[in-house]
């Protein structure tokens, strides 16, 4: 039940970004192919091999962060829809509570979840009150606001992405040498890492040049 829970999850982030960018083709034809790929590899247990050099866990990163920077070069600013750009934030909400079950299960550590020193369920629970104000009120939130929260947001986010990425079974691993985190090596939970946080972050920085530009 919660790889499929998990899996909605994925696909709802597909879906408000796909909406988010104007209804871009390239992003979706893009994003289900990455998803495609990376599912299959990742349900053959291909990531779960730690010991290659160099780790096959970069592939994801490198292959997630190649996708951020092409969406951003093909998106169009007048294009965007930041309403369902800030829906992509809410779904921080359900991620988290996923992230603890998987710490009940002993497969992520609890430093990685919100009563450990993951705190991106706050960004989530901010975004849906603002998504719920800008819809009752249809009104603008100030410019400088929203940089200031779409900043925090990358920062609390960046705080997680390195105390996952330190406790992972890699030759990089700082934390977390009892409990480490294996769940993100495996299917569905690789879409975390590999689609839905450089969505999450590209979320951030598409309605940061909006405020700027």
């Amino acid at each position: 039940m919660l790889s499929l829970i998990f899996i909605l999850i994925t696909i709802l982030s597909l879906v408000f970004f796909y909406l988010g960018t104007g209804r871009n083709r390239r992003v979706l034809f893009l994003s289900v192919i990455l998803l495609i790929l990376t599912g299959v590899l990742a349900y053959s247990g291909f990531f779960e091999n730690t010991e290659t050099k160099p780790p096959r866990f970069l592939l994801v990163i490198f292959s997630g962060i190649l996708m951020a920077t092409y969406f951003y070069k093909v998106v169009r600013k007048d294009c965007l829809n930041y309403s369902m750009l800030l829906a992509v934030h809410i779904l921080r909400i359900p991620v988290e509570l996923v992230l603890y079950q998987l710490f009940l299960r002993k497969l992520i550590p609890e430093l990685m979840t919100f009563t450990g020193y993951n705190f991106d369920i706050l960004v989530g629970i901010s975004a849906l009150i603002v998504f719920v104000y800008l819809l009752i009120t249809r009104n603008k939130l100030p410019r400088l606001f929203m940089i200031l929260w779409n900043s925090v947001g990358i920062l609390f986010l960046t705080t997680i992405v390195v105390i996952a990425i330190l406790s992972s079974p890699l030759p990089i691993q700082q934390f977390a040498f009892n409990q480490a985190n294996i769940a993100l090596l495996k299917f569905p939970y690789i879409y975390l890492p590999s689609y839905i946080v450089p969505i999450v972050y590209l979320s951030h920085i598409l309605s940061i040049r909006n405020e700027i530009s």
